[in-house]
């Protein structure tokens, strides 16, 4: 017994000195060993990945956005610097390692952190007090999610968003354009070598 409570304490001694040392990387390997099926990269995205990824967007006018799989925050951070002093952000996280963590560090009134799912998006919308979002963007691991998993939550986005809003993902392979592809009346894409690995962003559009 003695043994087991020893190692106990030594792994979760090891869990703070990692987090200590790096910081939100550390955070973020850590989600990652934890549940390594929802993380979809050893890395977070790069600042090349955040710049072209959210350069498209209206957001000036934006008064809900709603973030997929945040993890430590990478795109959080850029996404409350951009968005107007009324306006709200939603990240949803099926991680409550993560959510914990954005709830400690990020203290911004137009935050706010949820321990869910991506596919009840539309739940979650209204009850946070809005009918729609006018963009929602992921970071989720679409590609491991099976089939029908990943088409509801593609189905629920476009259906919470409003007219003329975006679903703006960020993926290392096509299965998340493909189902925008299905789902949205227009889609951008580009594709971003400035990043470990590199990887396709798509913006998938609904008609205005």
């Amino acid at each position: 017994m003695t043994g087991n409570i020893s190692a106990k304490k030594v792994k979760r001694g090891g869990a703070k000195l990692s987090t200590r040392l790096l910081g939100p990387f550390g955070v973020f390997l850590q989600g990652a060993i934890k549940e390594p099926g929802m993380v979809g990269a050893v890395f977070p995205s790069s600042k090349s990945t955040i710049d072209n990824m959210m350069k498209r967007v209206d957001w000036k006018n934006c008064k809900l956005v709603v973030e997929y799989g945040p993890g430590v925050g990478t795109f959080t951070h850029r996404l409350l610097a951009h968005l107007p002093e009324d306006a709200q952000l939603l990240a949803i996280d099926t991680s409550a390692h993560f959510v914990e963590h954005l709830d400690k560090t990020i203290s911004d009134p137009r935050f706010k952190p949820v321990l869910g799912s991506a596919t009840d998006v539309e739940r979650i919308v209204k009850e946070a007090g809005f009918e729609a979002a006018d963009i929602v963007i992921s970071g989720l691991p679409i590609s491991s999610l099976p089939l029908e998993v990943a088409e509801d939550m593609v189905d629920a986005t476009y259906r919470v968003l409003k007219p003329g809003g975006a679903f703006l993902t960020y993926q290392y392979r096509l299965k998340a354009r493909r189902l925008t592809e299905q789902a949205f009346d227009r889609v951008d894409k580009k594709y971003v070598l400035m990043n470990v690995p590199p990887n396709h962003l798509t913006w998938g559009w609904k008609a205005a």
